[in-house]
C-alpha cells in the first residue's frame, strides 16, 4: 500500500489532469512508441509552438482524471506507452500537429481523442487533422463573400463605361447649337 504522502501527490496529479482536460478545447491521446529523440524533440517543440501541451502521463492517472470529467470511453484505449496533447485554445491544432509524426513513424499512432467535451475515435482525429487552419478557412470564406461584390463592381464599372462615353458626344452636341 503506497504511503499517505505518495497517494496525496498522485491524487493532486489526477485533479490538476482533470482541470486541464476540462478547460481543454481539445486534446488527441497518441500511442508512444518508436520514435526517436530528434523526432520528438522536433514535436513537442512545433507542440508547445502551438500552444499545446504534451505529456507522457501513466495510463492509470489519465484513466482517473478522464472518468472525472467524464471522458470514461477514452479509458479503452490507455494501454501500452500513451501520451497526451491538450490544447486549450485551438482545437485542431494537437491533431494536425500530430500528423506529421504519424505518417513518419509507423509505431507512433493516433489511438483518441476529445472535441469539445466528447470524446472521438481515430478516424475523427484524422478528420480533424486533415481539416485547414483557421486562417485558410477565414480567407476561403472571405473570398466567396468578394466574388461576388468582384462581379457586381465590374458590372457596376461597365455601366458606367458605356454613360460615360455617350455623355460626351451628347455635351458636344449641347455646346455646338449654343454656339451657333
Amino acid at each position: 500500500m503506497p504511503s499517505k504522502k505518495i497517494l496525496e501527490a498522485k491524487q493532486a496529479t489526477v485533479a490538476a489532469l482533470a482541470e486541464k482536460l476540462k478547460t481543454a478545447a481539445s486534446g488527441v491521446l497518441v500511442k508512444y512508441e518508436g520514435i526517436t529523440v530528434e523526432d520528438d524533440t522536433k514535436m513537442r517543440a512545433a507542440l508547445r509552438a502551438a500552444g499545446v501541451e504534451y505529456s507522457v502521463i501513466k495510463n492509470s492517472i489519465t484513466g482517473r482524471a478522464c472518468d472525472e470529467v467524464g471522458y470514461g470511453a477514452m479509458k479503452e484505449y490507455l494501454h501500452g506507452m500513451t501520451a497526451l496533447a491538450i490544447s486549450q485554445d485551438d482545437p485542431i491544432a494537437p491533431a494536425k500537429i500530430l500528423k506529421e509524426y504519424v505518417e513518419k513513424v509507423e509505431s507512433f499512432e493516433f489511438c483518441a481523442g476529445f472535441v469539445d467535451g466528447a470524446v472521438v475515435d481515430v478516424a475523427t482525429v484524422k478528420e480533424l487533422a486533415d481539416t485547414p487552419s483557421k486562417e485558410v478557412l477565414v480567407g476561403k470564406v472571405l473570398g466567396s463573400l468578394q466574388s461576388p461584390l468582384y462581379g457586381l463592381c465590374y458590372a457596376l464599372q461597365a455601366i458606367i463605361d458605356k454613360d460615360g462615353e455617350a455623355a460626351p458626344a451628347a455635351t458636344e452636341e449641347a455646346a455646338a447649337p449654343a454656339e451657333a
